[in-house]
């Protein structure tokens, strides 16, 4: 598949009417736990990169944009019980499935209910893909940072797309193209690919973005 003349008629804008269609379609798949479910194996790189990136997260602000069910949340928690972990999502039914202690709100990842400078660190695992308007969700994780905070994006490259099935509006990523939007905002940024298990080398599948504000 083309995936480039595929984005060419993904849409670009987050209308309403999208916003409502991406919102009731999250709010059905909260019923379905085997492919969204409440937690995570923490041995999953996806969830040892964010770790090893941040480091000490005890006394610390940390949002996780687009956090569905919070299992990426709940290891955070459960690793630094100190810490003072929000998460943030589309859909209200996912909402209620994150654990108590970390603090929930429904919004959109392109207006980010938020001050600047609010965090010490912010994540999006496989979510930025649905925010239709990426520049802007982009420079909102950017701008909620403090700075000298640290920034992770994890999601699907855009040269595989089509192994998966994905809604019309879902959007995946070349390397080149985040670290782009990321430096308009970030002093350090880099990515590289990267696997689920660390005995299984990547696959190409997922990229991870990191950048230091």
């Amino acid at each position: 598949m083309n995936w480039r003349g595929w984005f060419r008629r993904a849409p670009r804008h987050l209308t309403p009417a999208l916003e409502r269609q991406i919102r009731d379609e999250f709010d059905r798949a909260s019923l379905d736990p085997e492919h969204f479910p409440e937690t995570i194996d923490p041995r999953i790189l996806h969830v040892q990169e964010i770790l090893k990136w941040f480091g000490n997260l005890t006394g610390k602000s940390v949002l996780d944009v687009g956090c569905g069910k919070g299992r990426f949340a709940r290891v955070l928690q459960e690793s630094f019980p100190e810490a003072e972990i929000h998460g943030l999502d589309i859909s209200p039914a996912m909402l209620k499935f994150v654990p108590a202690g970390i603090a929930t709100q429904v919004g959109m990842m392109t207006a980010l209910p938020y001050p600047s400078g609010r965090f010490d660190f912010v994540y999006a695992t496989e979510s930025l893909e649905h925010a239709v308007e990426t520049e802007l969700a982009v420079s909102e994780m950017c701008r909620v940072l403090k700075p000298g905070g640290r920034l992770v994006i994890i999601d699907k490259n855009a040269e595989h797309f089509g192994r998966l099935q994905t809604p019309a509006w879902e959007r995946w990523f070349g390397r080149e193209e985040l670290e782009q939007l990321l430096r308009r905002d970030c002093r350090e940024v880099f990515s590289r690919p990267i696997s689920y298990w660390e005995d299984v080398a990547p696959d190409g599948m997922f990229l991870a973005w990191f950048a230091t504000k």
